[in-house]
């Protein structure tokens, strides 16, 4: 069945983008006469709104690697939501590239204060860094990392495209060795980058499991959009192959990368506040004095509602449920990810305003309408996938 963008959507996506906006021009309007301080926070608020959005994109492609890699089953039928969750990761990559292109032409904009010359030559500790830190290597790694993403998502959607017209195993076979392959490189990256476009910012900081953190937070947030997205299209009649035990899957995923976030937000806080070493504990100190109840509160939110609404079988397969707990998970995130990236850049002065909010509506809007056009341009059941008829009959 072809999806179409219905008139409704048009109008909601449209109406996020233009209050989003409204929002924003608010937040300019009250702001502008901070001077250097309205633009750094500009510019975090678009960095963290963009990342958080360009990691869902990331985070689909990776889920998609992974079925093939795993050779998995059961996923068929949701194969082009993935697909289309994904097909934002070249407007994220844009996204993210102009406002970084901005941001060292500003020298860092007092966010990386690593690509400040007068503050390296008074700081010792980034001069160590330095063989890391600098404009040049960062520019290539970050180059690399989004034309790696671009080649394998644009491969993996030809192949789809290309295996519904031919069938056979061949695709198949050929997307279990991409992704696999991909998978390797993902391992590396999505650990590097983290460091590259966010612990940076904290640049006399760091933490091992920084990258495994971010990740963790990237991959919920990706299982809450594919669990929405498939309850969403599930109401307005597509999808009706797709049945309680794909839905029960997607809500497992979503329950179970909730909780690897909320291990790793724990083991990460209580391994550095217990040794209570001053240059690690510097980072906590800096988010529990600035964020005081909203920092505590996002963790809280994100393990908690999880951990008591979506254990039980029947929560997993309830779409009014799943909707709740997914956009308050989702909402959470979305906070736990300006928090990584205003902390270290805007410390007392972060807050969430008209300014930040506006950037997430509008943002937000511009994700789900480009997703549904995604959604529009290929059929929403795979014709010829080799396991297409195990996920018609998938049962749990």
């Amino acid at each position: 069945m072809e999806f179409k963008i219905s008139n409704k959507a048009k109008t909601v996506t449209l109406a996020l983008i233009v209050i989003g906006a409204v929002f924003m021009g608010i937040g300019i309007a009250f702001n502008m006469g901070h001077g250097e301080h309205f633009g750094t926070r500009f510019l975090v608020g678009a960095l963290s709104n963009a990342f958080f959005y360009f990691s869902i994109g990331l985070g689909a492609l990776f889920f998609l690697a992974l079925q093939y890699a795993t050779e998995t089953g059961w996923y068929a039928t949701v194969k082009r939501v993935i697909e289309a969750v994904a097909g934002f990761l070249p407007y994220g990559i844009g996204l993210m590239v102009l406002i970084l292109v901005v941001i060292s032409i500003m020298d860092g904009a007092h966010i990386y204060t690593w690509m400040d010359p007068e503050v390296v030559a008074h700081d010792e500790m980034i001069q160590e860094k330095s063989a890391y830190l600098n404009m040049i290597f960062f520019w290539i790694r970050t180059v690399a990392y989004m034309a790696i993403y671009y080649i394998f998502w644009n491969g993996f959607k030809k192949r789809s495209l290309e295996e519904d017209r031919v069938g056979g195993t061949d695709i198949h076979f050929k997307n279990y060795k991409k992704g696999a392959l991909f998978l390797v490189f993902f391992s590396v990256f999505s650990s590097t980058s983290s460091w590259d476009w966010i612990m940076s910012i904290d640049v006399h900081w760091f933490s091992t499991l920084f990258g495994w953190y971010t990740f963790a937070g990237m991959w919920v947030s990706t299982m809450v959009v594919l669990v929405l997205l498939v309850l969403y299209l599930k109401k307005l009649g597509y999808l009706e192959k797709v049945n309680d035990s794909h839905i029960h899957d997607l809500g497992k995923w979503t329950f179970a990368t909730s909780f690897l976030w909320s291990y790793l937000w724990f083991s990460q806080f209580m391994l550095i506040w217990y040794a209570n070493i001053p240059e690690e504990v510097t980072y906590y100190i800096n988010r529990i004095e600035n964020f005081k109840v909203l920092y505590f509160t996002m963790f809280i939110i994100n393990f908690a509602f999880p951990m008591l609404i979506l254990m039980s079988r029947d929560a997993k397969r309830n779409a009014g449920i799943l909707t709740f707990v997914g956009l308050i998970i989702l909402s959470g995130h979305w906070v736990d990810a300006y928090i990584m990236f205003a902390g270290g850049s805007l410390g007392a002065l972060a807050e969430i305003g008209c300014l930040e909010i506006g950037m997430a509506l509008l943002l937000g809007g511009a994700f789900i309408r480009i997703i549904l056009m995604n959604l529009s341009k290929a059929p929403l059941m795979p014709v010829n996938h080799p396991f297409l008829d195990e996920s018609l009959h998938h049962e749990i």
